[in-house]
């Protein structure tokens, strides 16, 4: 759902036909014949299509975060479906351009409870040793979204005048299956014991886990559900100094996954691809293709997080995704003027490019950018430190997207070496901040991990997690 609302906006803002009903200024722009490359595409409204979804996403996230603690993950995954839903349907309905705004915001309200409540739920059911593997079927399906949006910009735009209509409205379908699935769901051991149903959960954890021997685990997350109902204000608790380590890690996490640049990759590919002289055609195709890497490059990420480790995945990345940038910015700031296009060799190397880019994003920061999040906070502040997170994963893609059009138009092919920059701050602070997660409990993450790295653990003086979260390593 969230995949596919990705990779279809860049297809369906390249579409001729979409551009005359709601954007004829930008229309307009396009024709000329001598057209600056790297502005045609620049408006603000245009802009704003693709970037309300994600305001809507982060003022929703706090709502989505209140609902999840207080209602549980399941029936908040069945109202993210509901909005979607409702999102999908009058966008490709719409007439006005407030219609298609509108309809965006809905999708974003969708999207941010989505997002709040999926990852969690994911880490609270997934057995620790595959934990990292189970998280980030989120991101695979993500890629898989963004793949199918490529596939249905790719047929849809030789459909005219309202080839666009099917490209928005087949959003219904995978908020139609989540729609079902939201109800055929179980709710996590983890949320039912904060709610104080302790036999549902006990039977719910025999049930995921298959056994009937999971006193260890059902006991663990007792301690750290009686730990939780001490703190009365989870936001106000969030912003103690033990808990700074979390929150720290989880907020720049999702701020770095933006900074890498991959959404404007995503969001804009065919309008990349068009910049670089592919015709419309040509521009659907090759997104098709980077979404096809992206896709398989996760499943990479699901065979290797458990077994390599979260930073390694992360720092070879780092030095992929620097190369791929740099790599892209050269060739286009000295063969890619204002109004040439690139021959038919470098726009295909430019592709190859982006492909490398695209694929070490997906085996790393990607995945690992919503799965360490979800996994370092303690219960007490797990929904509340998440929707934090969260929020500040929309706060940047919507900056970025609404942003990297007129950046593109005023930085030109310094715009890549401004995501490259950006590469190396997030390595180095990999490098030195990043604790190792790989195999540790979910509710041992404060005596295993915060207390024991060298940097973080000098916060950590006034963790007042209770008894029952510091008898948690004993039990373990």
């Amino acid at each position: 759902m969230f995949g596919y609302d990705i990779g279809i906006s860049g297809g369906v803002t390249a579409m001729d036909d979409f551009l005359i009903k709601f954007f004829p200024a930008v229309y307009q722009r396009k024709l000329r014949a001598k057209e600056d490359n790297y502005c045609k595409y620049d408006n603000q409204y245009l802009q704003l299509f693709t970037s309300s979804l994600y305001l809507a996403a982060l003022v929703s996230s706090f709502a989505a975060s209140k609902m999840c603690s207080k209602l549980g993950r399941k029936p908040t995954i069945f109202v993210a479906s509901a909005f979607f839903l409702c999102g999908s349907l009058l966008s490709a309905a719409a007439q006005r351009i407030w219609m298609i705004i509108l309809a965006r915001v809905l999708l974003g309200v969708g999207v941010g409870f989505g997002n709040e409540a999926v990852p969690l739920f994911l880490s609270e059911i997934a057995p620790v040793q595959h934990r990292g593997a189970v998280n980030i079927l989120f991101q695979l399906f993500i890629t898989i979204g963004i793949l199918f949006a490529n596939l249905v910009n790719y047929g849809a735009s030789k459909i005219h005048p309202w080839g666009w209509r099917l490209s928005l409205g087949l959003a219904s379908l995978p908020a139609a299956f989540l729609f079902v699935g939201s109800v055929v769901i179980i709710e996590t051991p983890a949320s039912l014991v904060e709610r104080n149903q302790e036999s549902q959960g006990l039977s719910t954890l025999k049930k995921i886990r298959g056994v009937e021997d999971v006193d260890a685990e059902f006991e663990q997350i007792k301690m750290a559900c009686e730990a939780a109902r001490e703190v009365k204000d989870p936001f106000k608790t969030l912003m103690k100094r033990s808990s700074m380590p979390p929150l720290i890690i989880g907020v720049m996490m999702q701020v770095f996954q933006q900074f890498t640049g991959i959404n404007a990759i995503m969001f804009y590919a065919p309008v990349l691809f068009q910049t670089v002289g592919f015709k419309n055609d040509a521009s659907l195709l090759s997104s098709v293709i980077t979404g096809l890497v992206n896709v398989f490059s996760t499943l990479v990420s699901i065979y290797g997080v458990d077994r390599v480790g979260r930073r390694k995945l992360l720092l070879q990345a780092c030095v992929q995704m620097f190369i791929s940038q740099t790599a892209i910015g050269a060739i286009l700031l000295v063969h890619l003027k204002g109004s040439n296009s690139l021959d038919e060799g470098l726009a295909g190397l430019v592709v190859v490019l982006v492909c490398l880019f695209v694929m070490s994003f997906a085996w790393s920061w990607g995945p690992l950018g919503w799965l360490i999040p979800s996994e370092t906070f303690p219960l007490e502040i797990r929904t509340s430190g998440f929707a934090c997170a969260v929020s500040s994963n929309m706060l940047f893609t919507f900056i970025i997207a609404q942003a990297f059009l007129s950046m593109m138009c005023h930085m030109r092919a310094f715009i890549f070496f401004f995501f490259a920059a950006w590469i190396v701050v997030m390595g180095l602070f990999v490098l030195f901040l990043l604790p190792e997660t790989k195999n540790v409990p979910i509710d041992a993450m404060v005596e295993r991990v915060w207390k024991q790295h060298p940097v973080w653990k000098r916060f950590m003086d006034d963790y007042d997690g209770k008894e029952g979260v510091k008898n948690v390593g004993m039990i373990i």
